[in-house]
């Protein structure tokens, strides 16, 4: 796990400069290694976190002088000892012991379908020598992020877009469709940003820049939805599947040369991985939990959940606390090391968290993705009884933060001209290959929100510590799986069914059973005290009200009276604050 960036000119020598500057932004992605290397119109750029491989034949940029092929990489291929003795019997030789040399190799091998052979999470770049080409991936579910420009003089990748934005070729104007989908999703989707002319590789995608400029992009993977009938396999059936599908993912992400750790909440998916590591034969597992102080009668935090957890697998149980002071010193760091703003108010959990679990381990499991697989959130139900014609709206009214109405009152003019985010949810289900509503609110969950809103989150989070997370919920083996179930044993009993019953069999009912929770931080989500304090200092900042961003009449109503602006999704007053403060505190103008 680590941070990538380059640069590719179309117009003669690739500078170090740029680079270099992008490299200062991810040092805290990979702080075991620095490396940069520059020839002719390319420049490629490394952050390393060693994880496989800790020796110095590992570092990158890594060269393979034979094949005329230098890459650099971040992610983990967990099936890399596999392929390793595929292509040595193919005729490779090796020259480390890591993953990054057998995506040279697989590459080497079979160009752009090398991607099919890979079981894991990856965002890489690999310069050609031969036709001075670069090739370029994401992994099928977008756990690795990887943000791009390109005009007319050059090209420039990094793994966040804050390390891309110390690029001066990299333009800061606001993109009114990101902005848009910022206030309704609360996350800016697909390959859209929150500045015109930047972009993220889609998940599942590839693109090849030739030495002149030419870009190709390509599609190597889809989620399908082929749902078999029920009558074709039985709920044990099902059952079983399932169960040998989460054991062979939470197997192969022990794949490293460093302890493995598991992010604990004491829910059912975070619960269930610490079992499952068990039953592989995992002891003395490190376990970390955060908790924050209570507001009023709002509990802040669930500890009394996963010390079951840990004392039933007696693992060893960290136990976070952080209080108000903390979390508010605590607060601007961490939108510094989001890529793009994120709303959702566990974000600071996650940040805490993973500056304490940095200290124990290097890479962690996640429960991440359950909910959007499995099926556990609250507007997949209504789903299931709408026709083609109201489902976008009817997904739209369950999700959104902001109906179009609300947002032609607190943005300016220019960011609501469209309904960007109603049309984008309307064309994916018109073009997504599911057959019923469910299915589609589901596919898109899985393929675009959870990518730009959750993954985005522990990714950004984690990295700020050089911390490594993995989330077997997302190995796409299981993926595949869980999107051929009838959705019925998804819903089932308040959701995610199928995934209950195969945890009833290996961890504690309490904790199966128990009301569904959400890293609880009270303080923050109720916009009171020294938080309202802080939104009125960032819009009392002249470039906020120069910005011409928002309806300033508007958003002091909301200052003036914070707890009538209060969505389903948390306090409306927190959403702009953070991306105006994320905007203050990354220089954009």
């Amino acid at each position: 796990m680590c941070g990538i960036a380059g640069e590719i000119s179309f117009q003669g020598t690739a500078s170090t400069h740029y680079v270099d500057a992008m490299l200062n932004k991810l040092a805290v992605r990979g702080p075991d290694g620095w490396g940069l290397v520059a020839q002719g119109n390319v420049c490629f750029g490394h952050q390393r976190l060693r994880v496989i491989d800790l020796t110095a034949t590992g570092a990158q940029p890594m060269h393979d002088a034979e094949l005329g092929l230098t890459i650099v990489f971040n992610g983990c291929i967990y099936n890399y000892k596999a392929l390793r003795a595929e292509l040595e019997q193919l005729g490779h030789r090796f020259f480390s012991g890591s993953d990054t040399e057998v995506i040279l190799k697989a590459y080497a091998q079979w160009q752009e379908h090398c991607m099919a052979r890979f079981n894991g999470m990856f965002a890489f770049a690999i310069w050609r020598r031969d036709d001075n080409s670069t090739f370029f991936a994401r992994d099928r579910l977008g756990i690795k992020p990887l943000y791009y420009h390109h005009n007319q003089r050059g090209f420039w990748f990094a793994s966040t877009l804050p390390a891309l934005l110390q690029c001066a070729e990299v333009p800061g104007r606001l993109n009114p469709s990101g902005v848009h989908q910022y206030m309704s999703f609360r996350a800016i989707v697909g390959a859209d940003t929150l500045f015109s002319d930047v972009h993220k590789l889609r998940p599942g995608h590839w693109l090849k820049v030739s030495a002149t400029g030419e870009i190709q992009q390509g599609c190597y993977w889809q989620l399908h939805t082929e749902v078999e009938d029920n009558n074709k396999r039985s709920e044990q059936d099902w059952q079983q599947a399932l169960k040998e599908a989460l054991f062979a993912s939470t197997k192969r992400r022990l794949e490293a040369d460093v302890p493995v750790g598991v992010l604990l909440s004491g829910g059912l998916d975070s619960s269930l991985l610490v079992g499952m590591l068990s039953e592989l034969g995992q002891k003395q597992l490190h376990t970390f939990s955060i908790g924050f102080d209570n507001v009023a009668e709002e509990e802040g935090n669930e500890f009394k959940y996963s010390d079951i957890i840990a004392q039933h697998y007696d693992t060893q149980h960290n136990k976070i606390f952080a209080r108000h002071d903390t979390l508010l010193n605590h607060l601007r760091p961490c939108i510094d090391a989001m890529s793009e703003p994120m709303v959702s108010h566990d974000v600071i959990g996650f940040y805490l968290l993973a500056q304490a679990v940095s200290q124990h381990v290097k890479v962690v499991q996640s429960g991440q993705g359950a909910d959007e697989v499995f099926a556990g959130y609250h507007w997949y139900p209504p789903m299931t009884d709408v026709t083609d014609s109201n489902a976008a709206q009817r997904y739209a009214d369950a999700y959104f933060s902001w109906d179009e109405a609300q947002l032609s009152q607190v943005l300016a003019p220019e960011f609501c001209q469209s309904n960007a985010s109603l049309s984008y949810i309307q064309r994916y289900f018109a073009n997504c290959n599911a057959r019923l509503p469910v299915d589609k609110a589901l596919h898109l969950d899985t393929s675009v929100m959870l990518v730009d809103d959750p993954l985005k989150r522990v990714d950004n989070m984690t990295m700020a510590f050089g911390l490594e997370a993995r989330v077997p919920f997302l190995d796409h083996e299981l993926v595949e799986l869980a999107f051929q179930m009838p959705h019925q044993l998804k819903l089932r009993d308040g959701g995610k069914y199928l995934l209950k019953q195969v945890a009833r069999e290996i961890i504690p009912a309490a904790v199966i059973d128990r009301p569904k929770g959400y890293f609880p931080v009270p303080a923050l989500r109720n916009m009171q005290g020294d938080y309202l304090q802080l939104a009125k200092e960032v819009f009392s900042q002249p470039v906020a009200r120069q910005r011409q961003l928002f309806n300033m009449d508007y958003i002091d109503a909301m200052l003036a009276a914070p707890e009538q602006y209060r969505g389903r999704f948390g306090s409306k007053l927190w959403q702009v604050t953070l991306l105006e403060l994320w905007l203050q505190q990354h220089n954009i103008q």
